[in-house]
């Protein structure tokens, strides 16, 4: 009994406390050492391991930070706080980088694009869309079914009052999460900052957008015509935004004939022409890149509010100083 049960236990357990005690050394003449910071920023970041930073999770970022090579502001998900704090335990500046958020560049709700068949399936907008394209009429459009929003580690993103999946900006990071989930390229990320943008991904051209999309963009090339900055370029039918030219005026949003393009400021000015300096030059009519102003020679010119984006560009070209922007 002793030779067949005790003695192989015996030399089993011995063998094993002797590889454990040659690990725990091996683990302490090995080690690698951390630098504590590390740790410490590792501690006061939000934990999200959403990547927005570029960085596999909050641990890659910590120890970026703390080698200099990523700037502490990267990670749009930390509070001025913890920034500051941060920033101040590495001793940098705790300067916050360009916010960046996600945006559903889709209008194709049930009004303005129509269903080709009812989908009874899993409700993934992945799996619906391997099934002729998905239900929507518009091989572009989002498909609805929220994938976007169970991967959002933020719950930035729902479905609005038409059916479309929406981004709650103030809660978004710009990770990108929604935008691999999405089957249908329907999501970017961009900066905050930029309020002008196409709201539309379909790249074919006249009827074959307007067939399946009243909303869509049919590639009329107005805005890039209009644009006062030169800041659009028509690419694959849709308009593609020069940033470092753009400056939000909303010419585009207003002569879009299909509302395709967003402007997520409201305009809530218009250009007023005044009467007595106004002498009917009608250069203000020339220059209006909407086409608000109408004017007969000679005589005093009036702006239509509704076509009026407030540019400014009449307001800057008037020589007798006669218009001005006013509250609508």
């Amino acid at each position: 009994m002793f030779n067949e049960i005790i003695l192989p236990v015996a030399a089993l357990g011995s063998l094993g406390l002797i590889l454990g005690l040659g690990l725990a050394v091996a683990s302490k003449l090995l080690a690698v050492k951390v630098d504590p910071k590390i740790e410490q920023v590792r501690e006061l970041l939000p934990g999200a391991n959403c990547g927005a930073c570029g960085y596999p999770g909050c641990d890659g970022f910590a120890k970026a930070t703390c080698e200099g090579v990523a700037q502490v502001g990267a990670c749009t998900v930390l509070s001025e706080e913890d920034l500051g704090e941060i920033a101040e335990l590495l001793g940098v500046e705790a300067k916050m980088g360009e916010r960046r958020v996600a945006r559903v560049l889709c209008r194709g709700d049930e009004e303005n694009c129509a269903s080709k068949f009812e989908y009874y399936g899993v409700s993934d907008c992945r799996a619906a869309a391997m099934l002729a394209g998905g239900p929507s009429s518009c091989r572009f459009s989002c498909v609805g079914m929220m994938t976007c929003a169970k991967v959002c580690p933020f719950d930035a993103i729902y479905l609005n009052e038409v059916g479309i999946a929406e981004v709650n900006e103030a809660k978004c990071t710009g990770c990108g999460r929604c935008v691999v989930a999405c089957p249908k390229d329907a999501i970017e990320v961009m900066d905050e900052k930029n309020i002008t943008y196409i709201n539309c991904r379909n790249t074919d051209k006249g009827k074959a957008v307007t067939s399946v999309c009243k909303a869509g963009c049919f590639g009329c090339t107005l805005c890039e015509k209009r644009c006062p900055q030169d800041a659009i370029t028509m690419v694959d039918n849709l308009p593609v935004y020069d940033y470092d030219k753009c400056t939000h005026c909303g010419v585009c949003a207003v002569v879009c004939p299909k509302g395709s393009i967003a402007l997520k400021t409201p305009i809530t000015q218009t250009a007023v022409i005044s009467e007595d300096p106004c002498t009917g030059c009608g250069v203000c009519k020339k220059v209006c890149p909407t086409k608000a102003i109408k004017g007969e020679p000679g005589e005093l010119h009036v702006v239509n509010p509704d076509k009026c984006s407030a540019c400014n560009i009449c307001v800057e070209k008037c020589p007798e100083d006669a218009i001005e922007l006013c509250d609508k």
